[in-house]
């Protein structure tokens, strides 16, 4: 998946575009969860539009003041790693674990493509985002946790039945979404029971 596209000529834009053009294999990056519609699986290209959309839409909701451009940036970056990595199910712990060298090689090479300071303003999102120490990357940290959430309740459980999810294996995986953002989990919360007891969720 990282075989590089032959650059073309753009003067000082070449690296840039040449980012941009490695970018487009995000859109071939298949995650779990499938469209509302059920046609094919979503893609993570479109999970980090929606998440980023997601933080502009949820931004006054919040439990902490948030830069919301700032908050859309680190949506947009989050998951370019899995060009490389590929996406991991997020309740495989071990899988989550076994990757995370991975996705730092692929941070340094697919932020590396770009000039040096943009290259640098890059990473330093990305890792941002996987430090979780600012109210904008918690932010969007919780809502990557809760989307897929709202997803699977509107689609009567699609990746949680297809791979066996147990309510109990949600709920801990979304500890920190409920001491950090109480109102919301208090509602996905009563859906996921509601979830479980149709048998979307084991």
């Amino acid at each position: 998946m990282s075989d590089r596209v032959a650059a073309l000529d753009f003067g000082a834009m070449t690296e840039v575009v040449q980012f941009l053009m490695e970018l487009d294999k995000l859109k071939s990056v298949e995650r779990r969860t499938r469209l509302l519609d059920n046609a094919r699986q979503e893609n993570s290209a479109e999970h980090s539009w929606h998440l980023a959309m997601a933080a502009m839409s949820l931004a006054p909701f919040a439990t902490e003041a948030i830069n919301v451009p700032h908050a859309v940036q680190l949506a947009l970056v989050h998951d370019v790693v899995e060009i490389d990595a590929g996406d991991v199910l997020v309740y495989d712990l071990a899988a989550r674990e076994a990757v995370q060298e991975q996705e730092m090689a692929a941070a340094e090479r697919i932020f590396g493509l770009l000039p040096a300071a943009q290259s640098q303003q890059f990473r330093a999102l990305w890792n941002e985002y996987e430090d979780g120490d600012t109210a904008e990357s918690r932010f969007a940290n919780m809502l990557d946790r809760a989307l897929p959430i709202m997803l699977n309740l509107h689609n009567e459980g699609q990746s949680w039945k297809e791979n066996g999810i147990r309510l109990e294996q949600v709920k801990a995986r979304n500890v920190k979404l409920a001491e950090q953002w109480p109102e919301l989990w208090g509602y996905l919360q009563q859906h996921l029971d509601n979830a479980h007891a149709r048998g979307w969720l084991l």
